[in-house]
């Protein structure tokens, strides 16, 4: 996605562990480099030191610019991978304190290993730190995005990517920062239904969370809903102060259905950092 200019992976290699990871493009792309890296017990590929200073120098230039940045990590890996390389997640989380002018994002299918996994100073979450998961069908949905809720973050958002069936997010949504959906691509892509997505977009509108919807991937080209590119970002953590939102990211929730929390919780009306509802000609 434009919006995310940078992309950083401490390792290549993963091991699928549900429906979404049936047409992994990253286990494609490392067939065509070589290969090896997928599957338990297989080793994970690992860089020098040149490629982890390149984070260090994007933090610089957004700081020359005034600007904020993000980096979307591990889109070859799982940052949360229990067969991750030795040492290298403590080595990521120090480059993620290193470089405060960049917002980092770590999208995981492995919730249930975050909490385990983060660094002994976390608190409330790192400032520059999105945390993210995988959704893609209905179970899915039932199992991952409580264990998000339950850690504390500055901002969760799901990657309902690649969307296999309609997902309910009602018993979670005001508790969200942002959603993304798109569609599957590449060989034996699996379709995604516009009305799966159009649920999505109704469900966040109406709990006030940002909506970004990617691509159709196989369906159709481009990313048009309804005649509409819908484009929203999470608003920035100073506009999420200001709106109330802040105490909720940074806490943990109670994210069953039934919780009280979630249901008399008001949905705020969020300033965006795209038009007021968040979609473009």
């Amino acid at each position: 996605m434009e919006l995310i200019p940078y992309t950083f992976n401490p390792w290549w290699g993963c091991t699928r562990v549900s429906a979404g990871c049936d047409h992994c493009y990253a286990e494609r792309i490392d067939l065509r480099a070589g290969g090896g890296h997928w599957g338990k017990g297989a080793p994970r590929r690992t860089f020098g030191e040149k490629y982890w200073a390149k984070p260090l120098q994007w933090d610089a230039e957004a700081a020359r610019l005034g600007q904020r940045a993000r980096v979307l990590c591990a889109s070859m890996a799982d940052v949360f991978d229990a067969e991750r390389p030795a040492g290298a997640l403590e080595r990521l989380w120090e480059l993620i304190r290193r470089t405060p002018h960049l917002d980092w994002l770590l999208l995981t299918k492995r919730p249930a290993r975050i909490q385990r996994s983060l660094p002994p100073d976390w608190e409330d979450g790192y400032a520059n730190v999105w945390l993210g998961v995988t959704v893609e069908d209905p179970a899915v949905a039932v199992q991952r995005v409580p264990l998000l809720l339950e850690t504390p973050a500055r901002l969760r958002f799901l990657c309902c990517e690649p969307l296999l069936g309609p997902v309910n997010l009602t018993p979670w949504a005001p508790a969200l920062d942002w959603v993304i959906a798109g569609g599957e691509s590449g060989p034996g892509a699996r379709p995604v239904h516009p009305d799966w997505v159009r649920g999505l977009r109704d469900q966040c509108h109406t709990s006030g969370v940002p909506f970004f919807f990617k691509q159709w991937g196989a369906s159709r080209a481009g990313n048009l809903l309804d005649g509409r590119r819908w484009e929203q970002l999470p608003p920035s953590l100073g506009q999420r102060i200001l709106a109330g939102r802040i105490r909720s990211s940074r806490h943990p929730v109670d994210a069953s259905p039934t919780s009280s929390s979630l249901r008399n919780r008001p949905s705020p009306a969020l300033p965006l950092e795209s038009d007021p509802y968040g979609a473009r000609d």
